[in-house]
């Protein structure tokens, strides 16, 4: 395994606030990020999340507000930050696009390629989306509508610069068909490499005149230019960690990026546009982008548009912080979309950290204190099933390690499963020994050796959780102790369905 970990997310865009399917991404993200920090420790894992603050759907934002888009970036940008402190994200640097050292970075960028000859001056004429900030041929759209969100498409005439994506596209396929975990999960990289064949790639815009849009990074050699906003947030994964040298080498130690967590409605910018613009600036594409689904209301995509939209702080002011990462990574397999539900919320809630977990914990500490005063007992001779509970003890962290990798598909579900099965195995246990009938014939050398393997099991499982939920797995650490245990309150008290409405 490598000595480092990058990982980043998408910069969101602050034109509104943030929602489920940010807080998916941030979640992922941070799961993963701290999950590493245990393999590679600390100072070998690098987390980049932050926002997207030029365009025009920013500046068509902060007018109607009434504010300069500087001051509209920044109030909208404290909706993010707060969000991330309280859903415990844990990334190293937090970038926005309209800080000096992005910008430079940008304009060195631009100028590299210009000086190469991959961008040019050429006048377009085509359709573009405001949504989606994105520019379609007349091929590509169907009737005056973007083929990605069906918004109306606007017709443009205007001299632009051009970055050369069409050079380069069957680099991008052979390099795509060589990597195979450079997309994921597959079912994408059969989408994009599909895209590719039967497609031509046209060459990219990447400015707009300054008398049509005025916030964004000027173009270094056509000041009456500003960036096109996709080619100034992608750089944002090279600007964050590295530079260029005076003979135009990045580096940086963190480069190449280990992975890129991003939405499938964003695949296409990532897997083409930056792979090509890393291609031209001659440094290594990143290992692998993984683009996950989306989170729907009743099989809809959530939307302000469609007024479903479900904001993450209210659900973990509801259900805690650790029971919505919970959910969000344990309910749908990453990669596909999910239907969003209070009552699947409940309903994990109850079952898996309620009457699973959290009655593991509660039960093996009262009993900790019952019989042997609060003191943790020492390891004795166990019976089969005890043997057994030990052996899966040991091989849980072996059996969670590849699916947490890329070639695992980063199955966050699966390996919750196996320590929920470690977990339940252990509540079995209970009910078959019967601990309380070893008291009463005071069998203390057995009591004692089954209440110190529930211990090693709860141990284990909080150190597995971490990533997942990093309070509870702290809270459980602080009650066991190392010598002596602290019971606290039940982790997960039963919600009642009748009184949580």
């Amino acid at each position: 395994m490598a000595n480092k970990f990058y990982i980043t997310t998408p910069l969101y865009y602050v034109n509104a606030s943030p929602h489920i399917g940010h807080s998916y991404t941030n979640i992922a993200a941070d799961c993963l990020a701290r999950y590493m920090r245990q393999v590679l420790g600390q100072d070998n894992v690098w987390f980049l999340t932050g926002t997207d603050e030029h365009g025009q759907k920013i500046q068509k934002a902060a007018d109607q507000a009434g504010l300069s888009p500087q001051e509209f970036s920044d109030k909208m940008v404290l909706q993010f930050t707060s969000l991330w402190q309280a859903l415990n994200i844990s990334h190293n640097d937090f970038i926005r696009t309209t800080e000096e050292r992005h910008i430079s970075f940008v304009q060195r960028a631009l100028e590299i390629l210009h000086k190469n000859a991959d961008i040019y001056q050429d006048k377009y004429q085509g359709w573009y989306c405001l949504s989606c900030e994105t520019f379609w041929t007349d091929t590509q759209e169907k009737g005056e509508v973007c083929p990605d969100c069906k918004g109306p498409l606007e017709k443009i005439t205007e001299t632009n610069y051009f970055f050369r994506l069409s050079k380069y596209q069957d680099w991008l396929i052979n390099y795509i068909n060589k990597n195979p975990d450079f997309i994921l999960p597959q079912i994408r990289r059969n989408e994009i490499l599909s895209f590719l064949k039967i497609n031509k790639l046209t060459d990219l815009c990447i400015s707009r005149p300054k008398e049509r849009l005025i916030w964004g990074i000027p173009l270094p050699f056509s000041p009456q230019h500003v960036t096109y906003v996709w080619f100034d947030a992608l750089i944002n994964y090279i600007s964050a960690v590295g530079s260029f040298d005076a003979g135009d080498n990045y580096n940086s130690r963190w480069w190449p990026a280990d992975l890129h967590l991003i939405g499938k409605d964003i695949l296409r910018q990532h897997v083409i546009y930056w792979p090509i613009i890393l291609r031209a600036l001659k440094i290594e594409p990143p290992k692998a982008i993984f683009a996950h689904g989306w989170w729907m209301i009743d099989q809809a995509k959530m939307s302000k548009s469609r007024g479903n939209v479900v904001s993450p702080i209210d659900m973990a002011n509801k259900y805690g912080i650790d029971t919505y990462r919970y959910f969000l990574l344990r309910d749908v397999p990453f990669g596909m979309d999910g239907n969003f539900s209070e009552e699947a919320i409940v309903k994990r809630f109850n079952s898996d950290l309620a009457n699973d977990l959290g009655n593991l914990v509660y039960r093996t500490l009262t009993m900790a204190e019952k019989y042997f005063q609060g003191a943790v007992p020492a390891p004795g001779r166990l019976n089969e099933q005890g043997l057994k509970i030990e052996g899966n003890i040991k091989a849980l962290a072996k059996e969670i390690d590849p699916l947490m990798a890329a070639a695992g598909g980063f199955n966050f579900g699966l390996a919750l499963e196996k320590t929920w099965e470690l977990i339940n195995a252990a509540n079995k246990y209970v009910e078959e020994t019967k601990p309380w009938n070893l008291a009463k014939e005071n069998k203390t050398a057995e009591l004692s050796s089954f209440i110190r393997l529930l211990v090693d099991v709860i141990r284990q499982a909080a150190q597995q959780i971490y990533p997942f939920m990093p309070d509870t797995a702290a809270s459980i650490a602080e009650q066991l102790g190392q010598d002596r245990i602290k019971k606290g309150r039940p982790l997960f008290p039963r919600i009642d369905l009748k009184t949580n409405g």
